[in-house]
């Protein structure tokens, strides 16, 4: 099958290469020395699923027409890039892989014509090194729309790839992608300090801060009146429970995730976009909490501050260090 890949960066790269891997003929879009380095030399994928170097089609955007596409871009740069291959995308399937809650709606906006499918990777990647990226924790990818059963498409496109990933299509998507949400938690932390994700949840201050901005999400979540899906672990029964718990019961679940992630340090997908020197989509996953909390008249003080903190590590090219941290959250998780 003709497939492409939107964004060959540390998701999109691993599908692209699997996709390949398994015999799909794949093209990928890319920008500067990613782009440059996978004309060059393939794209290269080693870590947890092997090593494979996928000889793939690449340019800046989408050369020829494909079957289906995988759109795995930051949030923040979805709309331009469907804008920019939107002649190419009409009539077909258009997976989109996206951290947040706003891409897959964005999509069905801009592509009225497609069949417009949301998926959720909890696979850990890194892409640090153009034309390289390494997978650092496996698991599953989850396919769907809407909070029903996923549509026929969805499970089509699922049963693709699960040929070359572990992917499944699941009931009550908008349930997942506000779990996912809930595990992108644990993202700012690490763009903050410039710490693993692992190193975080290991600190005993900066994990209470992790834990407290859990607690957080998952009741504006509540409020919002959302049903958490099932994915990784988590499900409605568990976060239901942390909204509830006293913050030393809750922090348990960021020490399962953090116990699930494995060795291998994982820098989270925010602290990889700033040491790239690129603008993180930390607005629609901290961020994104607040601007749900405003909508139903509410704050949401401590992923304010964490999406704040993140912003001033992108101005200044400079972390924190976990005891400013802990200072600086210190009256918020006191409050």
């Amino acid at each position: 099958m003709r497939i492409g890949v939107i964004g060959a960066g540390a998701i999109g790269g691993a599908v692209a290469a699997l996709l390949d891997r398994v015999g799909h003929l794949v093209e990928v879009t890319a920008r500067g020395d990613h782009l440059a380095a996978i004309r060059a030399d393939g794209l290269h994928l080693d870590g947890g699923w092997g090593s494979h170097t996928a000889r793939v089609e690449a340019a800046e955007t989408l050369q020829s027409t494909p079957e289906l596409v995988f759109l795995c871009t930051k949030a923040q740069d979805a709309r331009a890039a469907i804008e920019e291959n939107a002649h190419l995308l009409r009539g077909i399937t258009v997976v989109v892989v996206q951290n947040g809650l706003a891409g897959l709606r964005q999509a069905v906006e801009l592509l009225p014509d497609s069949d417009c499918v949301g998926a959720l990777a909890l696979y850990a990647s890194s892409y640090l090194a153009p034309g390289r990226v390494t997978v650092t924790t496996t698991a599953n990818t989850y396919l769907g729309a809407g909070d029903g059963p996923p549509p026929a498409f969805a499970v089509a496109a699922a049963r693709i790839l699960d040929a070359a990933m572990p992917a499944f299509a699941v009931d009550n998507f908008t349930g997942c992608q506000w779990t996912k949400l809930m595990v992108n938690q644990v993202n700012a932390m690490a763009a903050i300090t410039g710490l693993s994700v692992q190193e975080t949840l290991g600190d005993r201050g900066l994990r209470a801060v992790v834990t407290a901005s859990l607690q957080e999400a998952t009741r504006v979540g509540l409020d919002r009146g959302v049903r958490y899906g099932s994915i990784q672990g988590l499900d409605d029964r568990i976060l239901r429970f942390v909204a509830r718990a006293p913050r030393w019961a809750a922090q348990v679940v960021p020490l399962l995730m953090r116990r699930r992630m494995g060795r291998t340090p994982n820098p989270g997908s925010t602290l990889q976009s700033i040491r790239r020197g690129q603008r993180s989509e930390i607005d629609y996953l901290n961020g994104a909490v607040v601007a749900e909390a405003a909508a139903i008249g509410r704050t949401a003080p401590v992923n304010a501050e964490l999406t704040a903190l993140v912003h001033e590590v992108e101005r200044t090219g400079g972390f924190f260090s976990p005891q400013a941290v802990v200072e600086r959250l210190d009256p918020l998780l006191r409050g």
